[in-house]
Protein backbone atom coordinates (compact mmCIF):
# COMPACT_ATOMS: atom_id res chain seq x y z
CA UNK A 1 0.00 0.00 0.00
CA UNK A 2 2.82 2.30 0.80
CA UNK A 3 4.02 2.45 -3.10
CA UNK A 4 0.48 3.69 -3.78
CA UNK A 5 0.92 7.07 -1.89
CA UNK A 6 4.66 7.57 -3.42
CA UNK A 7 2.71 9.03 -6.83
CA UNK A 8 0.27 10.83 -4.91
CA UNK A 9 3.15 12.96 -2.56
CA UNK A 10 5.58 13.58 -5.32
CA UNK A 11 2.11 14.71 -7.62
CA UNK A 12 1.50 17.47 -4.83
CA UNK A 13 5.26 18.32 -4.21
CA UNK A 14 5.57 19.05 -7.97
CA UNK A 15 2.55 21.07 -7.60
CA UNK A 16 3.33 23.13 -4.45
CA UNK A 17 7.04 23.77 -5.48
CA UNK A 18 6.42 26.48 -7.70
CA UNK A 19 4.35 28.18 -4.97
CA UNK A 20 7.04 27.54 -2.35
CA UNK A 21 9.65 28.73 -4.85
CA UNK A 22 7.57 32.28 -5.44
CA UNK A 23 6.77 32.59 -1.77
CA UNK A 24 10.30 32.10 -1.04
CA UNK A 25 11.90 34.35 -3.85
CA UNK A 26 11.35 38.08 -2.29
CA UNK A 27 12.73 36.37 1.24
CA UNK A 28 9.72 37.76 2.82
CA UNK A 29 10.58 41.56 2.19
CA UNK A 30 7.81 42.43 1.05
CA UNK A 31 5.87 45.06 3.01
CA UNK A 32 2.23 45.27 4.08
CA UNK A 33 2.22 49.13 4.82
CA UNK A 34 -1.78 50.39 5.10
CA UNK A 35 -2.01 52.97 2.97
CA UNK A 36 -3.78 55.33 5.08
CA UNK A 37 0.26 55.08 6.93
CA UNK A 38 1.87 56.05 3.97
CA UNK A 39 3.96 59.43 3.67
CA UNK A 40 2.97 61.15 0.57
CA UNK A 41 5.43 61.60 -2.17
CA UNK A 42 6.40 64.68 -1.38
CA UNK A 43 7.06 63.85 2.37
CA UNK A 44 9.09 61.14 0.85
CA UNK A 45 11.11 63.77 -1.28
CA UNK A 46 11.39 66.20 1.35
CA UNK A 47 12.76 63.31 3.73
CA UNK A 48 15.33 61.90 1.21
CA UNK A 49 16.66 65.81 -0.19
CA UNK A 50 17.55 66.37 4.07
CA UNK A 51 19.42 63.07 3.49
CA UNK A 52 21.43 64.92 0.52
CA UNK A 53 19.91 63.00 -2.31
CA UNK A 54 18.37 64.86 -5.60
CA UNK A 55 14.85 63.23 -5.51
CA UNK A 56 13.66 62.71 -9.48
CA UNK A 57 11.17 60.61 -10.04
CA UNK A 58 8.76 58.93 -7.05
CA UNK A 59 6.71 56.08 -8.24
CA UNK A 60 4.97 53.38 -6.04
CA UNK A 61 6.16 49.49 -6.67
CA UNK A 62 5.23 46.22 -4.98
CA UNK A 63 3.60 47.52 -1.79
CA UNK A 64 6.91 50.47 -1.86
CA UNK A 65 7.80 53.53 -3.28
CA UNK A 66 10.30 53.49 -6.35
CA UNK A 67 12.64 56.36 -6.03
CA UNK A 68 14.96 57.59 -9.18
CA UNK A 69 17.41 60.32 -7.13
CA UNK A 70 21.47 61.64 -7.20
CA UNK A 71 23.79 61.85 -4.49
CA UNK A 72 27.21 63.23 -5.28
CA UNK A 73 26.27 62.48 -9.16
CA UNK A 74 25.23 59.12 -8.79
CA UNK A 75 22.52 58.20 -9.87
CA UNK A 76 20.32 55.27 -8.18
CA UNK A 77 16.65 53.48 -8.32
CA UNK A 78 16.07 52.60 -4.36
CA UNK A 79 13.12 51.41 -3.33
CA UNK A 80 11.63 53.42 0.01
CA UNK A 81 9.65 52.21 2.84
CA UNK A 82 6.44 54.08 2.43
CA UNK A 83 5.78 55.39 6.03
CA UNK A 84 9.40 55.78 7.18
CA UNK A 85 11.49 56.89 3.97
CA UNK A 86 13.93 54.76 4.75
CA UNK A 87 15.98 53.36 1.97
CA UNK A 88 15.30 49.66 1.58
CA UNK A 89 18.37 48.29 0.78
CA UNK A 90 17.79 45.10 -1.05
CA UNK A 91 14.27 44.88 -1.28
CA UNK A 92 13.97 43.38 -4.57
CA UNK A 93 10.98 43.98 -6.88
Amino acid sequence: MRNHLIPAVLGLAMLTAPALALAKSDGGKRLNVPRDQWLSPSEIAEKLSSQGYKVIEIETDDGAYEVELTKNGTRMEVHVHPATAEILVGYDD
